[in-house]
């Protein structure tokens, strides 16, 4: 209670002295007046600019988020272009790819010419452990038959093993159960080439002649007995020659020439 009479009473001074001053105020002369003018102009104009500073701060603000709007759209537009952008991207990996196939089927046309073929894509595989066939997507209604050949631009891949409509099945010659007749290309000696298992990329060439010439480098290709594939298909070379103390017994390994992981397009030989 005492605070707020102490607090009215130095109120009730501070008025009284303002008066006070503004009454001399207006009774001295002008030139008196201007001295106190600029005192009055010492102590607003630093007010004034302070004021005008904030409010050229605030207009600043203003067009910078003005400006931010502007490249929030911006990037929208730009976000939409690179979407368009895109979708042409992947058109146009599409059609390169369709015409990487056609290249393909043209190249296997053109190296295989001797035989009436039919091109084909592989649409599933099975290289597993114990099983390394095929699926392509060609099959009875195009004129397909089990036992017809299959060939890469490499090289051998396989033989068809069942038919439906639309696909069929092939067993590659890296399969396990797979034994394909062969020859040594530097002194025509018949082998025979398994596949072996959980193996993708080499076969076991068997029943190599006691008096064969054999070495790393050689090619080999397919001999045309056994009813099964026509002579002269290029299947790989000897990677590495195995001699045991029965000569009987020696075998070869063949780097076949098919990367069948990898492999996408194949032709069907027909005529067999």
């Amino acid at each position: 209670m005492y605070n707020k009479k102490k607090y009215g009473i130095v109120g009730v001074i501070i008025a009284i002295i303002v008066l006070i001053i503004l009454f001399t105020l207006t009774n001295i002369q002008n030139s008196k007046l201007s001295y106190f003018e600029n005192i009055a102009n010492k102590i607003v104009m630093p007010l004034q600019n302070g004021l005008t500073y904030l409010k050229n701060k605030v207009n600043g603000n203003s067009i910078f988020f003005a400006n931010v709007n502007n490249l929030k759209q911006e990037n929208e537009n730009l976000q939409k272009k690179n979407t368009e952008l895109e979708e042409k991207l992947r058109e146009l990996e599409s059609i390169k790819a369709q015409n990487e196939s056609l290249k393909q089927y043209l190249n296997l046309k053109e190296k295989y010419s001797d035989y009436a073929a039919i091109p084909a894509d592989v649409i599933n595989r099975d290289i597993s452990n114990y099983s390394k066939n095929i699926v392509i997507n060609i099959g009875a209604k195009d004129g397909i038959r089990e036992g017809m050949t299959v060939i890469a631009a490499e090289g051998l891949v396989g033989h068809i093993i069942s038919v439906t409509d639309s696909t069929s099945k092939v067993q590659t010659i890296i399969d396990s159960s797979s034994s394909t007749s062969s020859l040594i290309s530097t002194s025509r000696d018949s082998i025979v080439c398994k596949g072996i298992l959980n193996n993708e990329k080499n076969l076991k060439a068997m029943y190599i002649p006691m008096d064969a010439t054999v070495s790393q480098g050689d090619t080999i290709e397919t001999s045309g007995l056994g009813g099964i594939y026509q002579k002269g298909i290029y299947i790989g070379t000897v990677e590495k020659v195995e001699n045991t103390t029965d000569l009987t017994n020696r075998y070869a390994l063949v780097s076949v020439a098919v990367d069948f992981k990898k492999l996408e397009t194949v032709l069907v030989i027909t005529n067999n």
